[in-house]
């Protein structure tokens, strides 16, 4: 009997240890799960050797235009630099950016820009378009449904590299805007690289869209937030900085 009873007890125990076990392992996964999600920002330096790839995870996106967004709005996780600056002003105007525009569902003229060769648009929902070409109705039909939109260079449209390259293989940083997978994303180039480089290495990225974002020392300011709040800048405060005049900007 005594013998029977000890191995009852043994068999209780080895139970109470594999539902322990079990437990402990689904609590881990799940505090692994509520990282990743929690995470404002993932940033991806190993997929394509000399890119830098940042995925906002957003509720909504705007084309903040005037003022930089502060680092102290705690809703903002990432603004960069999005379409051109027509000329380098003291005062803002929305006339000085290159290309029509709306910003916060309202829509705006902008200087005309023989370098926009398409646009990005963001609808105010969990969809976004991007066009090569004349974009004139996107930004009317975003701006009815209280989005946002810019234009910009075409660098990649629907997988395929728009050629030839709009501009010269001047050594420096490069950005774009991308559609990756179905994800935006933003993509700079690691070092300073000649233009074609850097749409080498996008091409290897393989993204569905790409559309070039203002660059230059000054416009390559710009800044992301991890998720414990810090802000990391990813290009310094420069003289020029000060005529900047829009920036892409992803609110958690």
């Amino acid at each position: 009997m005594k013998r029977i009873l000890h191995i009852f007890i043994a068999v209780l125990a080895a139970l109470s240890l594999c539902c322990c076990t079990g437990n402990t392992s689904k609590q881990s996964m799940d505090n692994d799960t509520t990282t990743i999600q929690s995470l404002p920002v993932m940033v991806d330096d190993t997929t394509v050797e000399g890119l830098v790839v940042y995925y906002p995870e957003y509720s909504r996106i705007d084309l903040v235009c005037g003022q930089m967004p502060s680092q102290q709005d705690t809703s903002v996780i990432f603004c960069a630099e999005a379409a051109f600056t027509h000329e380098l002003l003291d005062e803002f105007a929305h006339s000085n950016i290159d290309g029509d525009h709306v910003s916060g569902g309202k829509r705006y003229k902008g200087a005309a820009c023989k370098d926009n060769s398409g646009a990005f648009a963001w609808f105010g929902d969990t969809t976004w378009e991007f066009v090569h070409g004349e974009y004139t109705e996107l930004l009317d039909s975003v701006a009815a449904a209280g989005g946002m939109g810019f234009g910009q260079a075409i660098i990649i449209y629907n997988g395929e590299s728009i050629r030839p390259l709009w501009r010269d293989n001047k050594v420096t940083h490069y950005r774009a805007l991308c559609e990756k997978d179905g994800r935006l994303c933003i993509v700079d180039s690691r070092d300073e690289v000649e233009y074609e480089r850097f749409v080498g290495l996008l091409e290897q990225f393989e993204p569905l869209h790409a559309l070039y974002m203002d660059m230059g020392a000054g416009w390559n300011h710009s800044w992301w937030r991890d998720a414990a709040g810090k802000v990391h800048e990813i290009h310094p405060v420069a003289e020029k900085s000060r005529y900047c005049t829009n920036w892409i900007t992803f609110y958690k």
